[in-house]
């Protein structure tokens, strides 16, 4: 089963919101939340995502992780939007069990 097979038979299985993030091919890093993260990604690749992915592929799904419910998700996309690069590629290495405890401490230092 490839990756994405695995990510949308675990996103239909579930209803809670998740964060992702996308790599462009030029190396950009995309932010967002949704409730079906291959559903969204394939609306990313095929241009009918956000329109600041569209002609930015081919794109990589390199991380995505439980949120909780859409309010939490919103909460937490937007820290994670507001984190510079260097810490969202560290979250992308590190891949924590919990994004929220990891957020944390990396803003108690």
């Amino acid at each position: 089963m490839s990756r994405l097979e695995k990510i949308v038979t675990e996103s239909s299985e579930s209803t809670l919101w998740r964060l992702y993030i996308v790599r462009t091919a030029s190396g950009v890093l995309y932010t967002g939340i949704t409730n079906n993260v291959a559903r969204r990604f394939l609306q990313h690749q095929s241009g009918k995502g956000a329109k600041a992915l569209r002609g930015k592929g081919p794109l990589e799904l390199i991380f995505h992780c439980e949120a909780g419910d859409r309010a939490s998700a919103s909460r937490l996309e937007y820290r994670v939007k507001q984190l510079k690069r260097q810490d969202k590629l560290r979250l992308v290495t590190h891949q924590p069990a919990s994004l929220s405890a990891w957020l944390e401490a990396l803003k108690n230092g």
